[in-house]
């Protein structure tokens, strides 16, 4: 059983507008370092992403993969693997929370599998790396607006 790795920062802004962010899939070249290409292919009747294109550049894994996406309420997305060249499986989710005074504690968790054989600790390593430039490409990306 895959074991997932998950960490969490605190943003100050509300719910809403780090949702607006992570929801706003054309912009993640502007703010992730590994998203080279967003492109969205088909949208909930809401308007939000169901399934999104991206094509990835991180370093020595590239990948071209499409992920399907589920809204839960205002703060929750998860997102599962429809198809990857160099993933297996890729789980995740952004989970906000309201935190103090206008703030909003972020959850990631990310669980994934590649193709190619991979120790445990390293794949792990790699998850919290990529959980971790996550974050803190959201909030600089939230709090610069």
């Amino acid at each position: 059983m895959a074991e997932h790795t998950s960490s969490s920062i605190t943003i100050e802004a509300e719910p809403a507008d780090v949702m607006a962010v992570i929801a706003d899939f054309a912009r993640y070249p502007d703010w992730t370092g590994e998203v080279k290409e967003a492109e969205v292919l088909a949208t909930d009747d809401k308007g939000r992403a169901e399934q999104v294109r991206l094509v990835m550049d991180a370093g020595a894994i590239k990948d071209d993969q499409t992920l399907a996406y589920t809204w839960t309420g205002e703060n929750e997305v998860s997102w599962t693997l429809v198809k990857s060249q160099m993933l297996r499986s890729l789980d995740g989710s952004y989970i906000l929370k309201p935190a103090g005074k206008g703030g909003t504690e972020v959850t990631y968790q990310l669980t994934v599998d590649v193709k190619i054989p991979m120790l445990g600790m390293i794949k792990r390593k790699a998850e919290k790396v990529i959980i971790d430039r996550a974050l803190a490409g959201l909030k600089k990306r939230v709090e610069s607006k």
